[in-house]
C-alpha cells in the first residue's frame, strides 16, 4: 500500500460533519496526510480508501499512545 501524496483526496467538509465514530458516536478528526478519520474517544483511525471512509471498527487501526 503506497502513501502517495498525489493520491490524497480532500473530503467535503459538509460530508465530514455528518460522520461520527460508529462505536462512540463522537465527532471525527480528518487527517489529510494519512487519509484517515480519527476517533480520539475510541482511540481508532478509520481509513479512507479512494475517497471513501471505511467506517468499520474491524478495518480501523488502533492509535498509538503518546
Amino acid at each position: 500500500m503506497s502513501n502517495n501524496r498525489n493520491s490524497e483526496q480532500k473530503i467535503d467538509p459538509k460530508f465530514l460533519e455528518m460522520l461520527v465514530c460508529p462505536l462512540t458516536h463522537t465527532v471525527l478528526e480528518y487527517d489529510l496526510e494519512k487519509q484517515e478519520l480519527i476517533s480520539n474517544a475510541a482511540k481508532l483511525a478509520y481509513p479512507i480508501r479512494d475517497g471513501i471512509p471505511i467506517m468499520l471498527p474491524s478495518e480501523a487501526r488502533p492509535l498509538e499512545e503518546k
